[in-house]
Order: structure tokens, then C-alpha cells, then sequence
């Protein structure tokens, strides 16, 4: 599913133009982003978690030339669903 439709598709469940639901999907992954850009986790209860995993510093190899390769310590969006989630998936 795209944005497109995906957005279509809550704008017709609750009554908003497609316009208008687009803002509020924007507005709230931009919440989402800011709350993870703090290093802060942000929980949707029945739904799931979306957190800041860090990486540590480590050594990788090249493929083609075999040779070593630092890759830097790093912090990466997570998403854990919840148990909820996870039972109606199955």
C-alpha cells in the first residue's frame, strides 16, 4: 500500500479530505521523528513502540577486496509491535 492509498483510505474512514488527512499523517510522523531525534521512546499502546537503537563501532570486510572496513558507531529507528499486534498478524 502507498501513502496514497493509505491516506485515501483513513481519509474516507473518518470523514476528512485527502488533504487535510495527509497533514495530520505528516504532522504526526514528524512527532514521531522529533521524539526519536531526542533519543526518547514513544509507545502506542495496542499497537507498538518505536524507539533508538545505538550500534556500536565495528569492523566490517569488503566484499570485492576483502579489505577492512571501520564502520562507526550509529543510532537506528526501531519498531517493536506489541503483543496485541503480533497475535492479530497470526
Amino acid at each position: 500500500m502507498t501513502k496514497e492509498e493509505f491516506v485515501g483510505k483513513v481519509a474516507a474512514d473518518v470523514g476528512l479530505s485527502k488533504a487535510k488527512t495527509n497533514e495530520v499523517l505528516k504532522s504526526f510522523i514528524d512527532h514521531i521523528t522529533t521524539t526519536l531525534k531526542k533519543g526518547d521512546k514513544i509507545t502506542f499502546i495496542g499497537f507498538g513502540s518505536f524507539m533508538v537503537n545505538e550500534r556500536a563501532a565495528r569492523m566490517g570486510r569488503n566484499p570485492q577486496t576483502g579489505a577492512k572496513v571501520k564502520y562507526p558507531a550509529t543510532k537506528v529507528p526501531k519498531f517493536r509491535p506489541s503483543r496485541k499486534l503480533r497475535e492479530e498478524i497470526s
